[in-house]
């Protein structure tokens, strides 16, 4: 199977593009929402959550409480240390899960898989794919998707824009390159 890395900035599009790649018949995996379905039933992810950020961030049915695990992580004066740790613990078993997904559907003879990785390198994944592709729009672009779609600030959606990697160093380690600029 030739495993397709699809990466970009938050408001760029990723999830209009693998929408594109599913309605030809093609493999996507959104590993945000890799993420959610193994955070949202007890386990072994949730647990090692736990045990770095407390018991509070676990629900009494076993499932992360997602804001309560935020306000550890983002409110706090060492948050880029933290987040660093969450995701240290988190894409190990999200890319377990990928892999696994991807195993699966190769074992039933699909040729390709897309996996949309909003984080592909940070997280090291782009090393086990074929070919890397990049959505980016501009930044206007992406403000407005962050602010309709999240519900946030237009602040809010500049601050996640910065604190993520440019489009122009994503440009640099990808090998194709979407505009999507339109809707």
């Amino acid at each position: 199977m030739k495993v397709i890395g699809l990466c970009g900035g938050s408001g760029s599009g990723k999830g209009a593009v693998c929408r594109v790649f599913k309605e030809k018949g093609i493999l996507t995996i959104d590993t945000d929402m890799v993420y959610r379905d193994l955070t949202c039933k007890p386990g072994r992810l949730n647990d090692a959550l736990a045990h770095e950020f407390g018991s509070a961030i676990i629900t009494e049915e076993g499932s992360l409480n997602r804001r309560a695990l935020a306000n550890i992580v983002f409110s706090s004066e060492n948050s880029a240390e933290k987040l660093k740790s969450l995701n240290s613990i988190a894409h190990k078993f999200i890319l377990d899960e990928t892999r696994e997904i991807l195993k699966s559907h190769s074992l039933q003879g699909e040729k390709f898989g897309v996996v949309d990785a909003p984080v592909l390198f940070e997280s090291g994944f782009d090393r086990e794919c074929d070919i890397i592709v990049c959505v980016v729009a501009d930044k206007e672009s992406r403000i407005k998707r962050i602010m309709s779609r999240d519900s946030i600030t237009r602040n809010e959606a500049e601050d996640r824009i910065a604190s993520q990697m440019s489009d122009d160093e994503l440009i640099l380690k990808s090998d194709c390159v979407i505009s999507n600029n339109g809707d």
